[in-house]
């Protein structure tokens, strides 16, 4: 199987099908993933805690692989993700990159760079504009 093959099984699995058993079987126990939440490295348990949480805010999802890159045992992806807003039914898309190492099937180390703030604006948990507000200095409220 392929990185890009072994990836795609990953978020069908877990963000998909919200498979959260799947994390034991795709991350070892020392996998840490960087870039979900600021300054925060989080390990197995600490991702179907933050999987579980996405999971409650949309419905619907799906996700296309954008673009792939791999070189040894790393695999670079561009990701596209649509969804729909749990309660308003509002279509949400976010957009994201990620750089997965893997041993053998297992992920072992994983550096996400997810369009974050965008996401929350479009499910209403934040302003519109944020960005635009914050780069003029205004506290965002």
């Amino acid at each position: 199987m392929t990185k890009a093959e072994l990836l795609d099984r990953w978020y069908r699995r877990v963000y998909i099908e919200g498979d959260l058993d799947a994390v034991d079987t795709l991350f070892t126990d020392s996998t840490r993933a960087a870039g979900l939440m600021d300054d925060l490295q989080v390990g197995p348990e600490d991702l179907k805690v933050f999987v579980a949480a996405m999971l409650q805010l949309v419905e619907d999802q799906g996700y296309r692989i954008v673009h792939t890159i791999e070189h040894g045992d790393w695999i670079s992806a561009l990701f596209d993700v649509r969804a729909v807003a749990v309660g308003s039914l509002k279509p949400v898309r976010l957009s994201g990159q990620i750089m997965v190492r893997f041993e053998g099937e297992r992920i072992v180390e994983a550096y996400n760079n997810w369009d974050i703030l965008s996401f929350f604006e479009q499910l209403g948990l934040l302003p519109e504009h944020s960005l635009e507000l914050g780069m003029t200095g205004q506290k965002i409220a």
